[in-house]
């Protein structure tokens, strides 16, 4: 018997529309053995010691050239952290600075395996909602007036599920409101270098000098996953503070020997050239799955995305958990609305990825939810 390695897997001959990982054959092995030979083949080996507490300083002077030159203003390796991935920074920053009862604010809809971290800490979740622009600021000035939050978690660019990416004016009414009423703002901008048809707007990491904000970004979407290996962009207060902690006391900081080789990626140029190929691959397939929606779902409501992973659907009357089991009988999967609210809400909303999946592949499965959809109608 094989024994597991991958968190996800499917039975064969089972397309899962709703996986939000890159396919096997877009991990980048051979990039990642070329820059772990010449990582290795150093006489140094400091990072096979418990690492600096901020991150590897060489590691983080890479990434901030890379992000200078993606974001168009100039990024300091001194405002870096690094993380194990976005879920290992944002499971970080609750612990230090939130309590088991404290409020936080989050977008409707909102990435569900994030609001399984924030339950795991004990935090109390209202949602706030958002349109096609993104969270609506009118909603959150009206929550401000009973709520104290501790933070708002948001995922800004080609949002997860929905797609949408936050507007400059509403990121800068966000900052204001962070200001005014002392909250943080956790963006999560994995999706940042994504973008497929528009670009989006700078990241918010041009906000630190607000003290208010913490742009939570990694290489899972962009290099892989497994590498487990992420950064927090944010003020030098910030920093002191997460530096101090005691995992990192005890631990060092984290991934040392992973940031070493990702670095030699990096300064390869190899980083530009994987966004590149992916890209480029993404952009065909989020074109094959609207032109199969349009053509054989045409009663779903949804917008194309302008980059990032998802589509973001609602099917008019549709109980889309009652879908989701009636797809598995037709050997399709997709993820139902209601694990993206934090109030058990958007029943009739569902995700989408084109993230795994070849164009080919997308389309046979847009048929059999077609099919799907069919049975449920004749039942």
């Amino acid at each position: 018997m094989a024994l597991r390695i991958v968190q996800t897997q499917a039975p064969e001959g089972f397309i899962d529309l709703g996986r939000g990982d890159p396919a096997m054959e877009l991990l980048p092995l051979e990039m990642l053995r070329k820059a772990a030979d010449d990582r290795l083949s150093q006489k140094e080996n400091d990072f096979l010691q418990y690492g600096f507490e901020q991150g590897d300083g060489y590691f983080r002077a890479a990434l901030a050239n890379f992000l200078s030159q993606r974001y168009g203003f100039g990024v300091d390796g001194e405002d870096l952290f690094v993380t194990s991935g976005i879920s290992g920074g944002l499971s970080l920053l609750c612990t230090l600075f939130t309590r088991p009862g404290d409020t936080i604010f989050v977008e409707e809809p909102t990435y569900f395996l994030a609001l399984r971290i924030f339950a795991d800490h004990g935090l109390r979740i209202v949602p706030v909602r958002t349109d096609r622009e993104g969270l609506v600021v009118e909603n959150l000035q009206q929550a401000l007036k009973d709520q104290r939050p501790k933070f708002l978690y948001i995922i800004p660019t080609f949002q997860n599920p929905g797609g949408h990416t936050l507007s400059r004016e509403r990121r800068e009414q966000l900052v204001s409101l962070a200001q005014q009423h002392d909250f943080l703002i956790l963006a999560d901008e994995v999706y940042q270098f994504l973008s497929y048809t528009q670009s989006p707007p700078v990241p918010f990491a041009a906000h630190l000098g607000s003290q208010h904000v913490i742009a939570l970004s990694s290489f899972s979407k962009i290099l892989a996953p497994g590498l487990r290996l992420g950064w927090i962009h944010t003020d030098a207060a910030m920093i002191r503070k997460m530096i101090a902690c005691g995992v990192l006391d005890s631990g060092g900081g984290m991934n040392p020997f992973t940031s070493a080789i990702v670095r030699s990626v990096i300064e390869s140029g190899g980083l530009e050239q994987n966004i590149g190929k992916l890209v480029e691959v993404y952009q065909r397939r989020v074109r094959s799955m609207a032109g199969g929606l349009r053509l054989h779902l045409p009663t779903a409501e949804f917008s194309a995305p302008h980059g990032g992973y998802f589509f973001w659907l609602r099917l008019p009357g549709i109980d889309t958990q009652e879908l989701r089991k009636q797809a598995q009988a037709h050997r399709v999967g997709l993820r139902q609305g209601a694990l993206f609210s934090s109030q058990d809400g958007l029943r009739d909303h569902l995700r989408l990825s084109i993230s795994f999946y070849e164009e080919n592949e997308i389309g046979e499965g847009i048929l059999r939810l077609k099919s799907a959809l069919q049975s449920m109608s004749a039942a």
